[in-house]
């Protein structure tokens, strides 16, 4: 027989929440740990457990997050809570958007920057083994304010509870929610339609369903992820601490797998940053978004590297600066204070300091002299400058795009190069020198005679 088809998944992003402790202007899931937005933490955890749907709750007074959630997702993964009446009533707000959908719905928050689609698969793991709801919970090392899970035969949840609420026995109990939930999207907002707001905020909490559905029957279970997963990122405090435990974590995993740091305390990586085994990084290295290194490169110390591909065996650095669209070839050099942006560099070539390199292509073999400019802009478009094979580009040079140096050319040093230059020739951009003998000598004699008067 064909195995049983996987439950259709969705799932609703709590980002509602005003976020004043962060004391930004900046929604609060708009910050960034690793290079990555909160919020997009969140839709990457949701789409990598294969939700086919989902819906990002916001708030009415955070325009920009549902710009953000329109600009990834489309204008209908967008709804508004409005007004804040608390967990349940945000979850409820999602319901026109899933209108129709009878698969399983995952719930979930926008502010815990570090959990991961491994961390809320065990939810629907419990689904599939019957229960009709799944609650994540973790056990912190001070459970001090958290609502504890209060559990009975076979491992039931019967309820979660306030510590303010709670008696000393309860208080005691390890296991405390952490905020994310599975359940057949019909019995959860049924679930969610019968939650009252009689408490001191006047205000409907999401865990109110756990009593409900035990109520009307239904299998009520736990599983668990480790307290670093769930940490929520409410101030700029928690915000750090998220990073740093990030941080620390992308670097043991790459030293692991053979990627040499000296100090890797100073290496900051972002989220998807890809270091191949056998490649080294020297300290004070940042690595924004979208970066790949084989083995066998090396990036050197205080380099900026995002968006780009450094081959096996390249140089980079130190100070230099890789912008989106540099792709460093194999044993390439890009060394200190050169920036490359939307260059494809080929194998062997260098621009071992102080150049500029944007928009074209440098050829394999080529030997960018110092002090090189690739004038890119006119203000208002880029043009490209191709460098061919085996050229050698003279110090100080300024290629003017859109240019062509041919294979195996040389500019002179100190041209400005306007024209194409073709292969194997010597192109010279500069004024003739002209020398006036004694000049120099007069020029002081006038200047000495000047201060006298």
């Amino acid at each position: 027989m064909p195995p049983a088809a996987t439950p259709q998944r969705a799932a609703v992003i709590l980002a509602a929440g005003q976020g004043t402790r962060m004391k930004s202007p900046l929604p609060k899931v708009l910050h960034k740990v690793a290079g990555r937005t909160m919020l997009d933490a969140a839709i990457d955890a949701a789409e990598a457990l294969g939700c086919a749907r989902i819906v990002v709750v916001v708030g009415a007074n955070s325009p920009a997050v549902s710009v953000r959630v329109a600009a990834r997702l489309g204008q209908e993964a967008v709804a508004i809570q409005d007004p804040p009446l608390g967990t349940a009533h945000a979850v409820l707000a999602a319901r026109d958007a899933l209108a129709g959908f009878d698969g399983d719905v995952l719930v979930t928050n926008a502010d815990a920057p570090l959990l991961s689609a491994a961390d809320l698969e065990p939810l629907f793991a419990l689904r599939a083994a019957g229960a009709d709801l799944a609650m994540l919970g973790f056990e912190p090392a001070e459970p001090g304010s958290f609502g504890r899970m209060i559990t009975g035969e076979h491992g039931h949840l019967l309820r979660i509870i306030e510590a303010r609420d709670a008696t000393e026995a309860e208080r005691s109990v390890r296991g405390c929610y952490a905020g994310m939930l599975a359940a057949p999207a019909g019995k959860l907002f049924d679930w969610l339609s019968k939650v009252g707001n009689a408490n001191a905020k006047s205000e409907y909490y999401l865990t109110e369903i756990v009593a409900i559905a035990n109520a009307s029957g239904a299998v009520v279970k736990a599983c668990y992820a480790p307290e670093r997963s769930v940490i929520p990122a409410d101030t700029q405090e928690q915000l750090a601490a998220a990073e740093a435990i990030f941080q620390s974590d992308a670097r043991a995993r790459l030293m692991a797998e053979g990627v040499t740091m000296t100090a890797p305390e100073t290496v900051y990586l972002s989220f998807d940053t890809q270091i191949a085994g056998g490649a080294a990084v020297e300290p004070f290295v940042v690595f924004g978004a979208g970066v790949s290194v084989e083995a066998g490169a090396v990036i050197r110390a205080y380099s900026h590297l995002e968006g780009c591909v450094v081959r096996a065996g390249a140089l980079i650095g130190p100070y230099a600066r890789l912008r989106p669209g540099a792709d460093i070839g194999a044993e390439a050099h890009i060394g200190n204070f050169v920036e490359v942006k939307k260059v494809k560099v080929g194998k062997g070539a260098k621009a071992n300091h102080l150049a500029y390199l944007g928009d074209g292509s440098v050829g394999a073999g080529a030997n960018i002299g110092a002090g090189t400019i690739f004038c890119n802009y006119d203000g208002f478009d880029k043009f490209d400058t191709h460098v061919g094979e085996g050229t050698f580009i003279g110090s100080n040079s300024s290629l003017v795009a859109p240019v062509r140096i041919g294979d195996g050319a040389y500019t002179a040093s100190g041209s400005v190069i306007t024209q194409d230059v073709p292969a194997n020739a010597l192109a010279l951009g500069r004024a003739r020198q002209e020398d006036k003998p004694g000049w120099a000598e007069r020029f002081r004699a006038w200047k000495l005679a000047m201060r006298k008067t």
